[in-house]
C-alpha cells in the first residue's frame, strides 16, 4: 500500500515547497494540472498490449528568472489490457499492465502563434521517468501454467510537444523505456494555485 502513496506524497511535498510566500521582488507561479488521454504502446509493448489509457496530476513552477521555462513533476496511472492476437497466439488468457509513472523535467513556451481570437502557445518538454509496473499474468486453464502477478521499476526519459491555450493544453509525447515504450496523448487542464507579481 505504501508503494501507491509515495506518488502522491511528492505531490504534496512539491506543493507545500512551493507554497512558502516567496520574497516580493521575485514573480513566481505554481499551478496544477489534471490530464487525461489514450496510450498506444509501440516497440515491444505493441506485441502484447492493446490501446491504453491514463491520466495525470501536475505540478508546475516557475518564476520571472526561468520564464519561459517552467518546472514540474507529474504522477500518473495508466493501464493496458492484452491484445485479442497474444492471447490466440499464447497460453494467455489475461494479460494486464498497471503503470505508476513520476515524471520531473521542464517545459518550453514558445511565443504564441495567434493572439486576437484565441491564445495558441507552442510547448515542449522533456523529462526523467521512474515507473512501477504491475502486470497480472493469467493463463488458459489447460495451459498448465501457473497465474502470477509481476512487479518491476524502470527509468526512462520523455519527450513531448503540444499546444497551450493556457487554461487548456493538449500534448504528444514519446516515452522510452526498456520494452516499455509508447505515444501517449494527453488533454490537460491547468489552473493556477499561486501566482505573485
Amino acid at each position: 500500500m505504501i508503494k501507491y502513496l509515495i506518488p502522491f506524497i511528492v505531490i504534496l511535498f512539491t506543493v507545500n515547497l512551493f507554497a512558502i510566500d516567496p520574497p516580493t521582488s521575485k514573480a513566481r507561479g505554481v499551478f496544477l494540472a489534471f490530464g487525461v488521454g489514450p496510450r498506444l504502446p509501440i516497440s515491444d509493448l505493441s506485441n502484447s498490449t492493446d490501446l491504453g489509457y491514463g491520466f495525470n496530476i501536475e505540478v508546475s513552477y516557475t518564476d520571472n528568472e526561468y520564464l519561459p521555462l517552467f518546472l514540474f513533476v507529474n504522477v500518473g496511472f495508466e493501464q493496458y489490457p492484452g491484445s485479442q492476437s497474444f492471447y490466440q497466439e499464447t497460453d494467455y488468457s489475461n494479460l494486464s499492465t498497471n503503470a505508476l509513472p513520476v515524471n520531473v523535467g521542464i517545459r518550453y513556451y514558445f511565443s504564441p502563434l495567434l493572439e486576437q481570437i484565441v491564445l495558441l502557445i507552442p510547448i515542449v518538454e522533456l523529462s526523467a521517468s521512474f515507473t512501477y509496473f504491475q502486470k497480472l499474468h493469467e493463463f488458459k486453464v489447460d495451459s498448465d501454467r501457473i497465474n502470477f502477478k509481476e512487479d518491476m521499476t524502470k527509468l526512462g526519459v520523455t519527450g513531448g510537444v503540444g499546444l497551450s491555450m493556457f487554461m487548456m493544453e493538449i500534448m504528444a509525447a514519446y516515452h522510452y523505456l526498456e520494452s516499455n515504450q509508447f505515444i501517449s496523448i494527453d488533454l490537460k487542464v491547468r489552473i493556477p494555485l499561486f501566482i505573485n507579481f
